[in-house]
Formats: structure tokens, C-alpha cells, sequence
């Protein structure tokens, strides 16, 4: 049976905080091993969403997508995500926006909620390791998340 809450964290580790989503569900595994177990709760990540993810929506009633932000208020911000075409429509990494599009394109099953938690993070480049003040903004999603989960568990 399919999890009905998803956790899909995007990023590449080898790009300083761009990190952010890889290492958010290395921590978020041991956090929620409870509701991991129990089958209520579902990790996915990769380095950028991409058209096939699509699959990865079905039968869920709330998704979160992670992913770091060189431009959102610090530590985090959190937004609702709503189907959308969009430039990335095309391209090979979609956003959130753009991946409920393609659901409602091609899904049968009701579309769940999602929202997009956006992590700040400061250096992008390739080979560097995370920034420190990245790392306290990590620290503060994932305490964020502890509410968040145990809300989409309960509802």
C-alpha cells in the first residue's frame, strides 16, 4: 500500500547547499523512522523533479516538496503548490507546479494537497560543502516538519 503522505526532496549533494533537499531526507529518515515504519509516511528524492515523478503522486493525499532556495526569507518558506504549466513544462526538471500539472494530465486518482518548503541556502557552487548558516536553516525545516507531519498523519 502507498503511503498517503510523500516527502520529495530535491538537490545535489556535490553543490554546497543545494544539499539542502538530499540531506533534509537523510535526517527526516531517522526523525520519522516511526511513521516510516508504520507505513503512513514516504521519503523520495533526486536531484530535480522530472515528468515520470508524476507516478510518484498517485494515491497520495499530501505531499511536501523540499528543495533549497537562493532567494526565499530565511530560514524557510512554505507555499501551497497548485498545477501549473510553466516554463520547466518543457524542459527536463520540472517544479512542483509544473509536476501536478502533468498528474492532472494524466492521473485518474484526485490530485493530493502539496506545498513547497523551500530551504535558504547561499552557495551553489560545485565541490563546495554547506554553508553554515544553510545548516541552521536545515535545522530549523526540520523542526518545522515535526508539526507538519504529525498534522498530515492525523488528518
Amino acid at each position: 500500500m502507498t503511503p498517503p503522505t510523500l516527502i520529495f526532496a530535491c538537490g545535489n549533494p556535490s553543490r554546497g547547499d543545494d544539499a539542502l533537499g538530499p540531506l533534509f531526507l537523510e535526517r527526516a529518515s531517522t526523525q520519522f523512522s516511526t511513521e516510516i515504519a508504520a507505513g503512513a509516511l514516504e521519503l523520495l528524492g533526486d536531484f530535480q523533479l522530472q515528468v515520470e515523478h508524476a507516478l510518484d503522486l498517485v494515491h497520495r493525499t499530501r505531499v511536501l516538496f523540499v528543495d533549497a532556495s537562493v532567494s526565499c526569507a530565511e530560514p524557510f518558506a512554505l507555499t501551497e503548490a497548485l498545477p501549473a504549466r510553466d516554463a520547466s513544462f518543457t524542459s527536463h526538471s520540472l517544479t512542483p507546479a509544473a509536476l501536478l500539472h502533468v498528474y492532472d494530465s494524466t492521473a485518474t486518482a484526485p490530485r493530493p494537497r502539496a506545498w513547497v518548503l523551500a530551504i535558504r541556502g547561499y552557495g551553489f557552487e560545485l565541490g563546495e560543502g554547506m554553508s553554515t548558516r544553510a545548516a541552521a536553516n536545515l535545522d530549523a525545516a526540520l523542526e518545522w516538519s515535526r508539526d507538519w507531519v504529525a498534522h498530515s498523519i492525523r488528518s
